[in-house]
């Protein structure tokens, strides 16, 4: 791999180092190739026309990260021009079983375990410890052009993200 390591997670009372570093506020967002829970391909232009706020975790199975994506349902309901990005190396079957487990109807579960990638160009693929190949948890969040608004890189692995930033980054008041 090429690039600088620039980032790291906290877990366990250790750190642990991400490689590269989150796109840039101002920058167009890398596109990409994940996996739906339809077992579909997808792209950005999937969501073209639309804002989004991508929620980059470890697992579904990871409390934190759940209670990240339960969360984002919640915030994010009932706005047709928001798309709800959610982004792990879980298989889609996993994404699928957690949203019908819990309800969600706002999300869209989204893998990286078809494409290389995005791990490295979203800057939050784990190089070292016993998460090493995961993603560290971030949120992104992009205008309806794929312009990078709003970005939190989540050093504390059992730290949520902050919702409030990532909807006012778009304009949007939430109650917490």
């Amino acid at each position: 791999m090429s690039g600088t390591i620039v980032a790291r997670i906290l877990l366990d009372n250790a750190y642990y180092q991400t490689f590269g570093e989150l796109p840039r506020i101002g920058s167009f967002a890398p596109d990409f190739s994940l996996v739906n829970t339809k077992l579909q391909d997808v792209s950005l232009a999937n969501w073209m026309g639309l804002r989004k706020i991508m929620n980059i975790f470890v697992s579904v199975d990871n409390d934190v990260s759940a209670q990240s994506i339960i969360r984002f349902d919640e915030y994010g309901g009932g706005r047709d021009d928001l798309a709800l990005l959610m982004v792990s190396y879980d298989l889609p079957f996993a994404h699928k079983r957690f949203k019908e487990a819990h309800d969600l109807q706002n999300i869209a579960g989204l893998s990286a375990i078809r494409h290389a990638g995005f791990g490295e160009n979203y800057g939050v693929q784990i190089m070292d410890g016993p998460m090493a190949g995961m993603f560290s948890p971030a949120v992104i969040v992009l205008d309806e052009n794929n312009t990078v608004v709003h970005r939190e890189h989540i050093e504390d692995m059992t730290a949520q993200p902050d919702y409030a930033a990532a909807f006012r980054s778009l304009g949007i008041e939430i109650d917490e």
